[in-house]
C-alpha cells in the first residue's frame, strides 16, 4: 500500500519521449527533496522493455538521496510512445477547423492532421495514415450549420472508425452524432462547441474531453507497460494526463496564482526547447477592449500553447537554421550552422563536451536555440501593422501579443543544463522593443530558467494539492526570487 501520504511527500514523473524525469516534492512546504531522471525506456519491436523500467531506476536515485521516496504516493504525465496524436475534422479550414487545432494544441496533443469540408474516401486514407490517438469532430456554430458535422459523423460510423472521437461542434447535433457513433460502437466524448458563435472560442470543456479520453483509451493503448511497479501500481494507474497538458495547469498556476494569499507573477511565457519541437505557453489576460484579434473570426484565449514542429535542438536542427539563416549551406551567416545542424540530426545523441572541439559544439548548440526560441516566439506572438480601414488608420494585430509579459521562463536541456551565458545568448535576443516587422515579442520580462522542471510537478499536484504547487512554482517567480537579467 502507498504512504506517500503519511510520509508527506509524493512522487512526481514526467514520461518524456527521450527522458523519464522524477521528482520527490515535500507537500507541507514544496520543496524539492531529490530529483533523477533516466532515458525512456520503450518496448522494443518485439515487445521486450518496459516504460517502467527508466521510472524503476528514477526512484531508486530518489531513494538514495531521501528513503522517503520508497512507497511514496506517485503522480504523473506522460509524452512517450510519440505523446498523443489527435486529428481535427471541422467544417471550414479558417474557423471550426482552425479552433479544433488550437485546442488540441491547448489540450497537450501534437496535431497530426487538420481536415475540413466533409469527409470522404480520399481523406479517409489520409486520416489512417495519420495514425491519430484522438479524433477532434467539430464543426458550426451553435445553431448553425449541422450538415458537415453530421455527415462527419455518419461517414465515421459506416467506416467504422475505431475511435475514440471527441465532439465539440454544434450542441444541437449531438443526439443524432452521439447516436451515430454508439451505433458503431466508436469511443467517444461529448464536449461543448469549440465555436459556439463567430469570434468566440471556448476550449475548456473540450480539454477536458480529450484529457478523459487521453486517460481511458490512449494510456493502455499504446502498450508501454505490461507490469507494475514495487507497490503493485501500473502505469496508467500512474498517468493522470497528457505532459503538455499538465504543463500548461502548471503554467496557468505561476500566472495567475490560486487567491490572494497566493499571487500569481502576472502575464507569463514559457518557451520550451527540445530535440524536434519547441513548445510555447503563454498566459496573458486579454484586453476586453483590445484583443488584437478584431479581424479574425477564431477569438484568441488568455491559455495558449503552440507547437513548432521544425524547430528544435538535434531532429529539427537542419530546418531550424534553414528557417532562421536560408536553405542555401554555401552562403550567409548560418554557413558554419548548416554543417552543426547536420551532425545533430545524424546524430541526435550528440554532446559538445564529447566532440574534439567543445567550445565551438556549445556555440552551435546556443545559436541554433536561440533562432529555435526567436521563431518559436515570433509565431506565438504575431505582429501589429498599421492599416488603413474605413474608420481610419488603426492597429491590426495577429498573435497573441507577448509584449507586456513580466515574465519569460525557459526550458529544455540547453538551458538548464548552461549558466548564466547560456540563458543571455538564448533568450535575450526575442526580448526588447526595437524589433523590424512588428513582432508583439516581450519588451522587458523577468527571465527565469525552470532548471528544475517544477511546472510539470506543479500541473500534477495542483487538482489534490494546489498550495504545495503554488509553493513549488513561485521557486520561479521573482518576486521571489529574483530574476536573470538578460
Amino acid at each position: 500500500m502507498s504512504t506517500g501520504t503519511v510520509a508527506g511527500c509524493v512522487v512526481c514523473v514526467d514520461f518524456g519521449s527521450t527522458f523519464t524525469k522524477a521528482a520527490l516534492v515535500d507537500l507541507a512546504t514544496g520543496d524539492l527533496l531529490a530529483t533523477a531522471s533516466h532515458p525512456t525506456t520503450l518496448p522494443d519491436a518485439d515487445g521486450h522493455g518496459d516504460v517502467l523500467d527508466g521510472y524503476d531506476a528514477c526512484v531508486a536515485a530518489l531513494v538514495e538521496q531521501d528513503p522517503r521516496a520508497a512507497g511514496a504516493d506517485v503522480l504523473a504525465c506522460s509524452s512517450a510512445g510519440g505523446g498523443l496524436r489527435i486529428a481535427v475534422v471541422g467544417n471550414e479550414e479558417l474557423v471550426t477547423a482552425e479552433a479544433g487545432r488550437r485546442v488540441a494544441l491547448s489540450s497537450g496533443g501534437k496535431v497530426v492532421l487538420v481536415l475540413h469540408g466533409g469527409l470522404d474516401s480520399d481523406k479517409l486514407i489520409a486520416l489512417r495514415e495519420a495514425e491519430p490517438d484522438v479524433v477532434l469532430l467539430v464543426g458550426g456554430t451553435d445553431g448553425g450549420n449541422a450538415e458537415v458535422l453530421e455527415g462527419d459523423a455518419a461517414f465515421l460510423s459506416r467506416v467504422p472508425w475505431p475511435g475514440p472521437v471527441v465532439v465539440a461542434g454544434n450542441v444541437e447535433s449531438q443526439p443524432l452524432v452521439a447516436d451515430l457513433l454508439a451505433a458503431s460502437r466508436t469511443p467517444y466524448v461529448l464536449a461543448d462547441n469549440v465555436v459556439p458563435k463567430i469570434g468566440v472560442l471556448a476550449p475548456d470543456s473540450a480539454r477536458r474531453a480529450i484529457r478523459e479520453i487521453f486517460l481511458s483509451h490512449v494510456i493502455g493503448g499504446k502498450h508501454l507497460s505490461s507490469r507494475t511497479d514495487a507497490d503493485g501500481r501500473s502505469f496508467t494507474e500512474m498517468v493522470r494526463g497528457a505532459t503538455p497538458d499538465v504543463v500548461l495547469t502548471g503554467v496557468e498556476l505561476l500566472a495567475r496564482g490560486l487567491d490572494d494569499e497566493h499571487p500569481g507573477a502576472g502575464d507569463v511565457v514559457v518557451v520550451d526547447v527540445g530535440g524536434a519541437t519547441t513548445d510555447v505557453h503563454s498566459v496573458v489576460e486579454l484586453d476586453p477592449e483590445d484583443s488584437g484579434l478584431a479581424r479574425e473570426v477564431v477569438a484568441t484565449t488568455p491559455v495558449t500553447r503552440t507547437v513548432e514542429g521544425d524547430l528544435g535542438m538535434r531532429w529539427s536542427a537542419i530546418s531550424t537554421v534553414e528557417a532562421a539563416w536560408g536553405s542555401d549551406p554555401s552562403t550567409g551567416p548560418g554557413h558554419d550552422l548548416h554543417a552543426a545542424a547536420v551532425r545533430r540530426r545524424t546524430n541526435p545523441d550528440l554532446l559538445p563536451d564529447d566532440c574534439s572541439d567543445p567550445t565551438a559544439e556549445r556555440d552551435a548548440d546556443l545559436a541554433i536555440a536561440a533562432a529555435a526560441v526567436r521563431l518559436a516566439l515570433e509565431r506565438h506572438a504575431g505582429r501589429s501593422k498599421v492599416v488603413v480601414s474605413p474608420e481610419g488608420r488603426v492597429v491590426e494585430r495577429s498573435g497573441k501579443d507577448l509584449r507586456e509579459v513580466d515574465l519569460l521562463v525557459g526550458s529544455g536541456g540547453v538551458l538548464r543544463h548552461g549558466g548564466p551565458d547560456a540563458v543571455r545568448r538564448v533568450l535575450a535576443p526575442a526580448t526588447g522593443d526595437a524589433f523590424e516587422g512588428g513582432w508583439q515579442l516581450p519588451r522587458d520580462p523577468a527571465v527565469v530558467v525552470d532548471r528544475d522542471y517544477v511546472l510539470a510537478a506543479a500541473g500534477l499536484l495542483a487538482d489534490e494539492h494546489p498550495v504545495t504547487a503554488h509553493r513549488l512554482v513561485r521557486r520561479l517567480d521573482p518576486s521571489t526570487i529574483g530574476s536573470v537579467t538578460t
